[in-house]
């Protein structure tokens, strides 16, 4: 690895990523009053102090804030380049919520540093996207080596489904242009041994059940024998959409067919990383894993639907709960859809199953929420997969390895639409136990600086052949 990125990532942006740690910018879907708190503008200018004194050694750069009418805000950056092609490279700062079960000592806004990997939340999901990608440009640079133009998206709405980006993209088009390659830095890692290249994302339909049967609760020595349960009648419902036993969902709109190269992707990731896919999980007590197979097992969670129940409304809590039957049962539905499913369809057909012939003629809502498609990569072109061998090799001392993701970036579906023609590196730091979304997150520091060099000698390549 260049010893400027090591430098560089050891003198300047550990400790600034270490302060912006202590930002607590969640995202718009989890305080809704960001604006009046202020976290996202002091996180944004974090990012942009740092940001300006580091383009002054890159000639002819720019940044701009910019800031649409009641959207959250984007950062804009410029970086001349060579030829007429440009690079977009992509990465966002808003956050996920605290979550519980922090480690002692640590916690969502207290950085710490262990073992090389600084804990916190946002440093890896996806704080760091903008730091590697300018270390990479910094480090051509100071090699010498030429790049094309490159634009910089860092946006703060990633963690509520990039609804404000849509918009902004509009905005900058003319700016942006067409870009040839897109690097994206928001996803994960297999292990922390080689570069891992996302291939696939899985897309969301979320929303909200609500089952009501009482205008109020009722004393349950009254009321049950009468009164049908909400809870009894919502987990009947569920059962319309997903096997209880074996977890597998049951609408044809949910499912699709898995393409070759994916499955043979997932054979190979299963042979580098075998028991890891499921051993990195802190499964509780004697819990065992849905599947025995680990090629099963990952292309569960890449290419197959799964349903997960991620909050509720109705209940107090248990010390709280007194002999009553409770008016209705609110549960938050997060369902994740294959990479090439069509997520709206699939929120369709999850309203018409839960909604239709209510039992006991009970009041049932499905409040959903606009679906999200995934995103399945293009092939890659010759000269790219060269590239990522190389620098997985160079970097890492490994060969680069493929794998989807079970999560979902809504930025890539988009600009797979609007660039069809566009090459995708989608990569990331979020290996074994980094756990972005839960207690504990971490930035793996050493596999950061690997994945900022591999960029780096990745843009130069794209320049050799655009040149």
């Amino acid at each position: 690895m260049p010893s400027f990125i090591e430098h560089l990532w050891d003198r300047d942006i550990v400790p600034t990523l270490t302060d912006y740690i202590r930002i607590p910018n969640k995202s718009p879907a989890f305080d809704s009053e960001w604006v009046a708190h202020g976290h996202m503008d002091k996180a944004v200018a974090l990012f942009e102090g740092w940001a300006r004194d580091k383009l002054k050694q890159l000639a002819g750069s720019t940044l701009e804030v910019v800031r649409l009418k009641d959207r959250t805000p984007l950062i804009f950056i410029e970086v001349p380049g060579n030829g007429k092609d440009t690079v977009l490279l992509y990465g966002h700062l808003d956050k996920q919520p605290e979550m519980k079960g922090w480690a002692e000592g640590t916690g969502p806004w207290t950085p710490v540093m262990k073992d090389g990997r600084l804990y916190g939340r946002g440093g890896a999901d996806d704080g760091y996207a903008m730091f590697a990608a300018l270390s990479a440009l910094l480090a051509l640079k100071e090699q010498g080596r030429a790049h094309a133009r490159c634009v910089i998206v860092i946006e703060a709405c990633e963690e509520s489904g990039s609804y404000d980006l849509p918009f902004y993209i509009d905005h900058l088009s003319a700016r942006i242009g067409t870009p040839s390659l897109v690097v994206c830095l928001d996803s994960g890692c297999g292990n922390y041994d080689q570069l891992w290249l996302t291939t696939s994302l899985r897309g969301i339909a979320m929303g909200n059940l609500t089952v009501r049967v009482l205008d109020e609760g009722v004393h349950s020595g009254d009321a049950s024998g009468i009164v049908p349960s909400s809870f009894r009648i919502a987990r009947g419902l569920l059962s319309r959409i997903e096997d209880e036993a074996s977890g597998q969902m049951k609408l044809d709109a949910f499912f699709v067919q898995i393409p070759a190269d994916r499955l043979e992707q997932a054979r190979q990731a299963a042979k580098i990383l075998g028991d890891e896919v499921y051993t990195k999980l802190p499964f509780s007590g004697a819990t065992k894993p849905m599947a025995t197979d680990v090629t099963e097992m990952i292309l569960n969670r890449t290419w197959r639907p799964a349903l997960a129940v991620t909050g509720a409304d109705g209940y107090p809590e248990p010390a709280n709960a007194g002999n009553v039957l409770l008016p209705y049962t609110t549960l938050k539905l997060s369902m994740r859809t294959p990479p090439t499913c069509d997520a709206a369809r699939a929120t369709d057909a999850v309203k018409r199953a839960l909604e239709s012939d209510p039992p006991y003629g009970a009041s049932v809502e499905f409040d959903a929420e606009e679906g999200q498609s995934g995103w399945n990569a293009p092939a890659l072109a010759p000269w790219l997969a060269q590239s990522l061998e190389r620098a997985s090799n160079t970097h890492f001392g490994k060969s680069v390895a493929f794998m989807g993701e079970g999560g979902s970036i809504p930025f890539m579906a988009m600009l797979g639409k609007r660039y069809p023609a566009t090459q995708f590196v989608v990569t990331g730091v979020l290996g074994p136990h980094s756990n972005a979304h839960g207690p504990n997150e971490f930035l793996d520091i050493p596999t950061a600086k690997k994945v900022s060099a591999c960029i780096a000698d990745v843009l130069a390549d794209h320049a050799a052949q655009t040149i």
